[in-house]
């Protein structure tokens, strides 16, 4: 057996068992590990490294488009809390409490934020006076506890990283106006940064956030089928301004409410990244978030000049600008080549003797293990369009996925049974009912995922027969 097979047999195969495939790789590659505190992880080094990249990129976006980041308190007082009655009661059975203060009992309970939208609203209601105020574009990157039962690294846990932007508007043109040019933001960055194609669309009635008017998501189909919410969307109206008395003097000096967005993206695109892209070797990364872009394996470092010459070459990526390392340890290269592939990093250099004779490095890419002989006085221009190719052919097998596991359906039978035998999401129409949204999720434990476009009297509802009203994307999400 050789190296190579001895360094990836902990991992179970993908399709044999996908939930211990997903947990071996978290481990295996080092992305974190469980903590004594029951359902919280720890990110390690290279899991938090993920996930910095992915705040940057995003921070980049928010930044161009006029946000600015703010830090709001852990700590949520419980009368502050109550001022939104649907929002307190969509999160009341996942609020941590401290009730403690040292050896105190305290006066009034404090809540461990589960989400910030009334310390927000507090604080807008403290500085917003005048138009001249609007529009307030917030984000914070903060962590977040809800109190789950069931959890699974990345994808749910009790305590989990985020963005949460808050923003206040003088109409509701506005308010919407942003709700829907984020959704397109967070589209676009799943598409080029993590080479994840996502559907959007509006949630339904039920599905929608506590508290909201219109929740959007953006939807992405992981490899076994199952669907991840992997960011969502709210427009609040004027509902949380008149909760938290939100008030402004408009340019003919009349008070109005603001009206007002909300909207995220969580360390479980972590755990999308892995379920779309990883295979049984392990991780594979899209290069803009990859920690290591590069990783450049001495062939026979022992012989003269070997590592003289991959230090150089080291040195003339980096100088490039791209994430490299060099590993010079002792380790046999197979072993070397199994770690790097598990940790996903998209491109392995090869330099040994042989190949320092012809002024050349053999390139690896992750995906495909396709090798190409680069001539070393060309690696920097190789190298981005390498990594370019990768990425697009992340996303386009990712995207052939998704569209060939979409399936209409319209009539109930077909339903249930395409959702029972195929992994995948099904397109069908619905009269609009609650009931009947219950109904699927009792039968076939999916459901809406959102709302795909508006359809004529000619349609009917896939559940109950009844005139529908809405075509919806319906699928098992984690």
């Amino acid at each position: 057996m050789s190296k190579k097979q001895k360094m990836v047999e902990a991992i179970t195969p993908r399709d044999e068992d996908f939930s211990r495939w997903y947990t071996d790789i978290c481990m295996r590659a080092e992305l974190c590990s469980y903590s004594t505190v029951r359902g919280c992880v720890i990110l390690r080094p290279y899991g938090y490294a993920i996930w910095e990249l992915i705040t940057s990129e995003l921070d980049q976006r928010f930044k161009k488009t006029g946000h600015v980041n703010v830090m709001m308190p852990l700590f949520i007082p419980e009368s502050l809390l109550q001022k939104e009655k649907d929002h307190v009661e969509g999160f009341a059975p996942e609020v941590a409490w401290v009730t403690h203060g040292g050896d105190e009992e305290l006066t009034e309970r404090l809540c461990v934020r589960p989400t910030s939208e009334t310390l927000f609203c507090d604080h807008y209601a403290d500085v917003i006076e005048s138009w001249r105020d609007l529009p307030k574009l917030y984000n914070q990157w903060v962590s977040v506890v809800r109190w789950e039962k069931t959890t699974r690294p990345f994808l749910r846990t009790r305590e989990f990283f985020w963005q949460e932007g808050h923003t206040a508007h003088a109409t509701a043109e506005e308010a919407m106006k942003e709700t829907l040019m984020i959704l397109e933001l967070y589209e676009e960055f799943y598409k080029s940064a993590l080479a994840i194609p996502v559907l959007s669309g509006e949630k339904s009635e039920s599905e929608k956030f506590a508290g909201a008017v219109n929740t959007y998501t953006v939807e992405a189909m992981m490899h076994d089928g199952k669907a991840l919410q992997a960011g969502t969307s709210h427009y609040f109206g004027d509902g949380f301004a008149k909760a938290f008395n939100i008030q402004f003097a408009d340019r003919d000096n009349q008070l109005q409410y603001v009206h007002q967005t909300s909207w995220g993206v969580s360390s479980r695109s972590i755990g999308g990244i892995i379920m779309v892209h990883g295979d049984d070797d392990g991780l594979v990364l899209p290069p803009a978030v990859a920690p290591i872009q590069v990783v450049i394996i001495p062939i026979a470092p022992h012989k003269d000049g070997v590592l003289e010459e991959a230090f150089r070459l080291k040195k003339t990526v980096e100088n490039a600008g791209f994430r490299v390392k060099l590993d010079d340890s002792d380790r046999m290269p197979g072993w070397k080549f199994a770690e790097y592939e598990m940790k996903g990093v998209p491109i392995r250099l090869e330099l040994g003797p042989r190949d320092i004779e012809k002024r050349s490095c053999v390139a690896v890419t992750r995906d495909n293990r396709e090798k190409t002989v680069v001539p070393l006085d060309h690696i920097v221009e190789v190298l981005p369009e390498m990594l370019d190719d990768l990425n697009n052919r992340l996303y386009e097998n990712a995207y052939e996925r998704l569209t060939s596991r979409i399936y209409d359906v319209s009539d109930w039978d077909t339903f249930v049974q395409t959702i029972d035998e195929k992994p995948g999401f099904v397109r069908a129409p619905w009269c609009g009912e609650p009931e009947c949204e219950v109904k699927v999720k009792d039968i076939t434990k999916a459901t809406s995922r959102l709302i795909d476009g508006d359809v004529g009297a000619s349609h009917r509802c896939v559940v109950c027969d009844r005139p529908a009203l809405h075509m919806v994307i319906w699928g098992k999400a984690y």
